[in-house]
């Protein structure tokens, strides 16, 4: 089986890192980039502790010229990545009367300009080695979250994009799929409950309570899903949103 390069976005923590501990794990070489390339070293550091193979690089995925750059400097010395994982994001989190602009637009940069930035940049790749794999990062609240119209914008806005890579790009062998979270621990979440003003601890048991599976989500939950989107077995599974959240959601 070829060895594939995969590149993870917002590597350095939470989902993202586990995702990139994942794939390396199925054997991939793994570039984890992220803004600053001293948080990526982090986890680059435990993947090669753990046998595995990865390089960290610091970009702006929202710099067309930074992401050509990193681009291409995963493929001169990992190999053309062929796996994606869209994965990086931010929250600037504000009631709509009170958002201003700047919090709305740099929240789309990130998550839909950016995600475009890289994914165009790695297609190429992907169709001359007639194989690719596009995973970008969904959320639950691209159904809808209080205090989240620009994020709930970007997230759904990832799933038409997710759709239109799948069509465009399937006859080359590329697959695109989104997986949207529910609760999972992270700094993000972490973030979140800051902004309503509980704790941490009050906030995740609560959220517990309306999750069918009476648990929050961990980062591996997502990592595992990556790992079998990313996989040479589901190469029949396009143009999906999974939502990975301990039950239904509509």
């Amino acid at each position: 089986m070829t060895q594939r390069t995969a590149i993870v976005t917002g590597g350095a923590r939470g989902i993202g890192a586990a995702v990139s501990e994942r794939l390396a794990a199925d054997g991939m070489k793994v570039a984890v980039l992220d803004l600053n390339e001293a948080d990526a070293q982090q986890v680059v550091d435990r993947i090669v502790a753990a046998g595995g193979e990865a390089t960290a690089i610091g970009a702006d995925i929202t710099d067309e010229a930074a992401v050509e750059q990193a681009v291409a400097s995963v493929a001169s010395t990992l190999g053309p990545p062929t796996v994606l994982v869209n994965n990086a994001g931010i929250i600037k989190d504000n009631m709509l009367f009170k958002m201003t602009p700047q919090e709305f637009q740099v929240v789309l940069g990130v998550h839909l300009t950016g995600n475009f930035l890289i994914t165009k940049a790695c297609q190429k790749h992907m169709v001359e080695e007639k194989f690719g794999r596009i995973i970008s990062m969904s959320s639950t609240s691209a159904l809808g979250n209080r205090g989240q119209a620009n994020y709930s914008a970007a997230k759904a806005g990832i799933q038409g994009l997710t759709k239109t890579y799948a069509i465009e790009l399937g006859k080359f062998g590329v697959t695109a799929n989104a997986i949207a979270p529910g609760f999972i621990e992270t700094d993000m979440t972490k973030a979140t409950a800051e902004r309503v003003g509980i704790s941490f601890e009050d906030f995740t048991a609560g959220a517990a309570k309306q999750i069918p599976v009476a648990r929050t989500g961990k980062p591996e939950d997502i990592a595992h899903t990556a790992s079998f989107l990313a996989s040479e077995g589901a190469g029949f599974v396009s143009g999906q949103v999974i939502y990975v959240a301990g039950g239904p959601k509509n």
